[in-house]
């Protein structure tokens, strides 16, 4: 309790060594956690898209429960989960896996296996049988959390680098958290743009393909660390850290993490433009009858 109370007493005078950087920090980490969560929230809601729409919120509140402990338990393993480079890549694969099993449903002359095919997944095969249609959509929500969770934690790590500790992981859980809530919220908002727009599903699979290359390019900027093309995407971290070199300042938000949400922002509200302006794509039948 005593060592609690002085760590605490740590943080506090940390913090107000470091007043300025430190909001500024918070207030980065939080616009970096609200940017990853666009096309974090357009996967959830692919996911949740087929229940009632009085079980849509529902799911996508246990969700954040779940994004709060997957993301905890990131926090705490960081330092080794960024030693195991397959992760991302692996979460990569699965997301491209959607997408092509979303588009061999379109290939098909039937309209029921158009969304996503959940019943080809094996965590919904597994708990659908003894858990139901909604909680096994939690479950594959819960995965997705566990996905995203390695990715955004690690990026929130980065960025606060310099920081002493234990302030650099107060930030990281104040930005990472906060960030969790916009994720819900943006998530809820998709899915209501995605019922008004049903175009918008296409556009959604678009930008899980995205993500999922996104992830699995980390696999060329685990063995490159250093090139041009790495240091671009994914910054210099990595670059540094391979050659010992000491980091000086904020980690600068990657590019590739910029040019991901501005393509996700992209494509799903360009077609809603054309289609306010133009009716081209067309919005749903209930809503142009």
């Amino acid at each position: 309790m005593e060592e609690l109370a002085q760590n605490f007493d740590i943080l506090i005078q940390q913090f107000s060594d470091n007043l300025g950087q430190s909001m500024t920090a918070i207030g980065l980490l939080i616009i970096i956690e609200s940017l990853l969560s666009v096309d974090n929230a357009a996967v959830l809601a692919t996911m949740v898209k087929d229940l009632p729409e009085q079980q849509r919120d529902k799911a996508l509140k246990y969700g954040i429960w779940g994004a709060y402990f997957f993301r905890g338990l990131a926090m705490i393993f960081a330092a080794f989960l960024i030693q195991i480079w397959w992760l991302k890549p692996l979460g990569g694969f699965y997301l491209l896996y959607l997408v092509y099993d979303y588009w061999k449903g379109k290939q098909t002359e039937e309209t029921d296996d158009d969304i996503l095919d959940k019943n080809s997944n094996w965590l919904y095969r597994a708990t659908v049988g003894s858990l139901g249609n909604f909680w096994a959509t939690v479950a594959l929500v819960e995965l997705m959390d566990m996905t995203f969770s390695i990715d955004n934690v690690l990026a929130a790590v980065a960025y606060v680098e310099k920081f002493p500790d234990p302030l650099k992981y107060f930030l990281v859980c104040l930005g990472v958290f906060i960030g969790i809530l916009a994720m819900r919220f943006v998530a809820q908002w998709f899915v209501k743009l995605m019922s008004k727009y049903t175009f918008l599903e296409t556009s959604a699979f678009v930008v899980i393909g995205i993500l999922g290359v996104k992830l699995l390019f980390s696999t060329f900027t685990h063995f490159y660390p250093c090139s041009e093309l790495s240091v671009f995407v994914e910054g210099s971290l990595e670059c540094n850290r391979v050659n010992n070199i000491q980091s000086h300042g904020t980690h600068e938000i990657s590019n590739g993490d910029i040019i991901t949400s501005i393509l996700t922002l992209s494509i799903f509200f360009v077609p809603i433009l054309t289609s306010i302006l133009f009716n081209y794509p067309k919005k749903s039948v209930s809503e142009t009858e």
